[in-house]
């Protein structure tokens, strides 16, 4: 099992956004509210929720991975409902987020969805139209069998000393 380790805001990682989000908790009771202010922090994986900015203990965290973001003013009906988003993952919980403006929601998922990309591509840009035969500095076995039927492999070649300037070949019997 892989294990996400508890970090406390300051040791996350590489943050790429953090700030302040109203997330909708799971299970909300007639005395609670439904929406609760967290400080949510994104790093290159995984998104963590503390109860504020000063918190040691994250309230929660995820990996991202394999999640989409995406606007979802269907969340509230309130004067708010243009600041909410949701993370989901087929198979997995959703996460229900209010920003505290329209544009601030609009860059949790913009930074969300560009991360995402990221993450589902390879490490290095890889373009097709550049791909080279991999270097092979050592006869493989099939260049042994395209060698012509009058070549003697292992054959012992005279050794001859050139003049570092000397660009041109020096044939045995030419001296």
């Amino acid at each position: 099992l892989e294990e996400i380790t508890l970090k406390p805001v300051q040791d996350t990682g590489n943050i790429l956004k953090q700030g302040y989000l109203e997330k909708r908790s799971r299970e909300h009771s007639f005395f609670g509210s439904e929406w609760q202010k967290r400080w949510c922090v994104l790093n290159r994986k995984t998104f963590y929720y503390y109860a504020n900015e000063k918190s040691k203990q994250p309230k929660g965290n995820f990996s991202i991975e394999h999640y989409s973001a995406r606007l979802a003013f269907h969340l509230r009906k309130d004067s708010r409902k243009r600041c909410c988003f949701e993370l989901i993952c087929p198979g997995k919980r959703t996460y229900e987020f209010t920003a505290p403006s329209p544009a601030e929601a609009e860059d949790w998922v913009d930074q969300i969805q560009f991360l995402l990309k990221d993450l589902s591509s390879l490490t290095i840009p890889y373009d097709e139209d550049d791909e080279e035969e991999p270097y092979n500095d050592v006869d493989s076995s099939d260049s042994v069998h395209a060698a012509s039927p009058n070549t003697t492999l292992n054959q012992a070649e005279p050794i001859i000393e050139m003049e570092e300037d000397d660009i041109y070949e020096v044939l045995p019997g030419e001296q």
